[in-house]
């Protein structure tokens, strides 16, 4: 287990690079355009500025954020998002330095089971999250504007949720969990990471930064170098999801 003060250490670190990205970007600059159809680097942002709200709602009002829960649309996520891209880029990045910055602090104090889209999570468990999510719409960014970021050792947070959410992918398609053992093997920045008995009859291996771009639906399983032996590591891949709610389209080949 790592222990939460790492995870918000590298939660942090993950939002600062990002924020490097953006900070001194033009005002015309937040409407370029993103890989993630519809989104521009100023729905990205704000994106996660809501995201990291509603997690604090969770985390300190566990009730009024089963009461909002209740009320959610199918467009709430894209209607978080277009609320946030509409505000001056200064007050929105505004937004998001205190929303992630508040969202650590009280992390750091948080006790039992957090309420959240999904599965109710620790607070270890929602600051994996939150890593993966700043990882994953900060490429979106990255490749926005052309930028080409050096892998971390902080993908290995998003690798494990990406592992651990493997059930969940079935079960949001309504799709039968698979009974066999997984092992995965992923190349990482410093070394080769492994989940998994040795002996698993399923298995997946290749580069951890191809790992994590795939369980965030931010690549075509095609276009990746895994390699999956067995027909449930196939089929897992083909839907691997590491975030909350209803299944992504995810990418196209390129």
């Amino acid at each position: 287990m790592i222990e939460l003060a790492v995870l918000l250490a590298d939660l942090r670190a993950e939002g600062a690079e990002l924020d490097a990205l953006v900070a001194d970007l033009p005002g015309r600059e937040w409407a370029r355009a993103t890989p993630a159809v519809g989104w521009t680097v100023a729905h990205q942002v704000a994106h996660l500025a809501w995201t990291d709200e509603r997690a604090l709602l969770a985390a300190t009002d566990p009730a009024g954020f089963a009461a909002e829960l209740a009320g959610i649309t199918e467009r709430f996520v894209d209607d978080g998002a277009e609320c946030g891209a509409r505000l001056e880029p200064a007050e929105l990045l505004a937004r998001w330095r205190e929303s992630r910055s508040r969202l650590a602090e009280v992390l750091a104090g948080a006790e039992g089971k957090l309420p959240w889209y999904g599965p109710p999570m620790s607070a270890a468990s929602m600051a994996t999250a939150r890593i993966m999510e700043t990882w994953a719409h900060g490429g979106d960014v990255a490749d926005a504007l052309g930028v080409t970021r050096v892998p971390t050792t902080r993908l290995r947070h998003v690798a494990h949720i990406g592992v651990r959410t493997r059930d969940f992918a079935y079960l949001v398609r309504g799709l039968p969990v698979p009974d066999a053992q997984f092992r995965v093997e992923l190349v990482g920045p410093d070394g080769v990471w492994t989940w998994g008995p040795e002996g698993a009859d399923q298995r997946v291996t290749g580069p951890a930064l191809d790992f994590c771009r795939l369980v965030t639906q931010r690549v075509h399983r095609d276009d990746t170098g895994l390699v999956a032996v067995g027909p449930d590591a196939e089929v897992w891949l083909g839907i691997a999801q590491a975030f909350a709610g209803p299944p992504g389209a995810g990418r196209g080949r390129s």
